[in-house]
């Protein structure tokens, strides 16, 4: 059975994005950037709110080659390379290869997702991930937390959800960002 996996960065007081919507102050350095390539790579799909695809469907056009450093063509590569399921309401097309739009998060859908996956995937998104949250679908949590506190904004985990959690990893990285790799306790 495939897992779904929250991964998110944010800052260490728990925010993905500021007030403003503001998100540069937890862009990774190389380090880190290659690190979550690692975890990325082997996910076959993305599930994305409205939001997070289209930040994220820049990796769609980035150039591959010239300018962008080696870990920006490779992250580029892996998230061309999956498919991805963009959750909204409102958006009419999208602008990427391998991506489809559903209206409403399905709950029932995700769980055959999961027991016919032939790979894990992943949401994003702190929106779309409470509803998966919610539903009691989230099997393990990636959180690469910035040494920044940022006082509000976007939280990176939802309100209102119990959940007990398992520490499979953690990872402290030399610019002072620390990853933590969770599993939802059974």
């Amino acid at each position: 059975m495939a897992k779904l996996i929250y991964l998110a960065m944010s800052s260490l007081d728990g925010y993905v994005a500021d007030e403003r919507g503001n998100f540069d102050w937890c862009a990774p350095d190389n380090e880190v950037h290659a690190f979550v390539n690692e975890i990325t790579r082997p996910l076959g799909t993305h599930l994305y709110g409205r939001r997070m695809y289209e930040v994220m469907q820049y990796w769609e056009t980035v150039p591959i080659v010239g300018d962008q450093p080696a870990v920006g063509r490779d992250f580029a590569r892996i998230w061309q390379a999956a498919d991805k399921v963009v959750y909204s309401r409102t958006l009419k097309t999208v602008s990427s290869k391998r991506t489809r739009i559903e209206r409403e998060f399905d709950p029932d859908s995700i769980r055959r997702l999961k027991a016919t996956a032939a790979h894990d995937f992943s949401i994003s998104g702190p929106e779309l991930a409470a509803h998966a949250f919610k539903a009691e679908l989230v099997d393990e949590c990636h959180l690469v937390l910035a040494p920044v506190i940022i006082g509000g904004g976007k939280r990176s985990l939802p309100d209102g959800v119990r959940l007990g959690l398992e520490l499979l990893e953690e990872r402290r990285f030399e610019g002072g960002t620390i990853y933590l790799h969770y599993r939802a306790a059974t």
